[in-house]
């Protein structure tokens, strides 16, 4: 089991960057929409990432039980990719039957334990701006800056998005390295 983690700004092309690697890892990917079609304009963009997939991918739509939906990935497929972490996490605090510490730990144990098929996450950076003026979207700017960097050090490859342009910021290797190192 491994994880990879894709960051960066909004249309940074996480998504696109994503599912080429996931092409290329995996024989039978499924692919863990968080998203929910709240409004016409989230109606379009759903769309539109759906063509950009194609048929090639089992779609999950799942935008509150992420581990769960992981776990059920993981009995039918050898890999997914998850899209997107962020959007999860809005839906999650939004939701009045879950906890969003709750859920995260979850989350991350799973990861951690590596009882799954591999897994590429793609995330936003959300704390890269302004300091938000209400107690909700700093609860979720720190959320979000907490979980992407507890994912990305349980993460073999760390990649940050820019342009377009994939930069690697942790790599396999190195992630070997350090497990080996901390066995000793």
């Amino acid at each position: 089991m491994g994880v990879t983690l894709i960051g960066g700004g909004v249309r940074s092309g996480k998504s696109r960057f994503g599912l080429e690697l996931g092409r290329k890892r995996f024989a039978n990917g499924a692919f863990i929409a968080t998203a929910e079609a709240r409004d016409a304009e989230m109606v379009e963009r759903i769309r539109r990432h759906r063509a950009e997939r194609g048929s090639d991918w089992t779609t999950i739509e799942e935008p509150l039980d992420l581990a769960g939906a992981i776990e059920r990935a993981a009995a039918r497929f050898d890999g997914c990719v998850v899209d997107c972490l962020t959007l999860w996490l809005s839906n999650v605090m939004l939701s009045p039957a879950h906890d969003a510490d709750e859920q995260i730990d979850r989350l991350i144990l799973l990861l951690e334990t590596g009882a799954v098929a591999d897994v590429i996450v793609i995330t936003n950076e959300v704390g890269c701006g302004i300091v938000p003026e209400n107690e909700l979207a700093r609860r979720y700017r720190d959320l979000a800056g907490g979980l992407n960097q507890r994912v990305a050090a349980l993460a073999d490859e760390v990649y940050w998005m820019a342009f377009g342009v994939p930069v690697e910021l942790k790599a396999l290797a190195a992630s070997n390295a350090l497990r080996s190192r901390k066995r000793m």
